[in-house]
């Protein structure tokens, strides 16, 4: 096997070492992002859906046709 010039064998041990972290650590991000996204859609979702809801219970909301 032919190293370059200030390569030694067992340095590929290590780049893979450093590859599987480097990928674990991306996979995380991603995982707590998405989980982040998730909780904040939901929390939007129920102060719409609590919105609506105060709206409809004051009569505020009504039909479409209703208004004709």
């Amino acid at each position: 096997m032919v190293f370059a010039p200030g390569d030694k064998p067992g340095n590929e041990y290590e780049d893979a070492k450093l590859q599987n972290a480097s990928k674990q650590i991306v996979h995380t991000a991603i995982q707590q992002a998405v989980q982040q996204l998730s909780q904040e859609n939901q929390q939007k979702a129920k102060g719409t859906n609590s919105s609506v809801n105060l709206q409809l219970e004051r009569g505020e909301l009504t039909k479409k046709h209703e208004k004709k």
